[in-house]
């Protein structure tokens, strides 16, 4: 969502726990009603500021086995960012997870142009995981769409919960009160 954006500038991204603790969007409370914050974070590389990240998860979840539960994510920008590069970048983060043929990754990404707006700083993109069903997105607490394939995501929410994610750091943060 969105998202290891700037894996692309270097190797040596930080993810850094944000100190501000702020109230759970309505439109987490709405689709996950009984769901607890999990863990914040700030992503930063080389010293840029990317985007604050927060996740909701439903109850039971469990790290390891996170594309079979509901969980929201939320990324606060700071800076702007095209949609289509978003949509590019987030296929290369996906392919650290899993073989995406090239006719799948031209479909996903189409679908997430469709889905994502182009970003400037102070935009908040919230995607919700539903497990067996796909992925619903809010853009500034507006819903924008949704990509109904369990498969994508399963790897799209992998881009920061996976153990293949290219940012360990910035998975350990956001998971920090799940149970293993």
């Amino acid at each position: 969502m969105l998202f290891g954006l700037f894996g692309q500038l270097a190797g040596n991204a930080q993810a850094q726990s944000t100190a501000a603790e702020a109230s759970m969007p309505a439109e987490v409370q709405q689709a996950l009603p009984q769901a607890e914050a999990l863990g914040q974070t700030r992503l930063r590389v080389w010293g840029f500021q990317i985007y604050d990240a927060r996740l909701w998860v439903a109850p039971g979840f469990r790290a390891q086995r996170f594309e079979q539960h509901g969980a929201a994510l939320e990324l606060t920008y700071l800076r702007a960012f095209a949609a289509a590069d978003i949509a590019a970048r987030s296929i290369a983060e996906m392919r650290r997870s899993a073989d995406i043929s090239v006719a799948q990754a031209a479909q996903w990404q189409q679908e997430m142009k469709r889905v994502f707006p182009d970003i400037k700083p102070g935009d908040r993109l919230l995607g919700l995981h539903m497990p067996g069903v796909g992925a619903s997105f809010w853009f500034n607490s507006r819903p924008v769409g949704e990509i109904a394939d369990p498969a994508f995501a399963r790897l799209f929410f992998g881009i920061w919960l996976s153990p293949q994610t290219s940012e360990p750091a910035m998975r350990k943060a956001l998971l920090a009160g799940a149970a293993p």
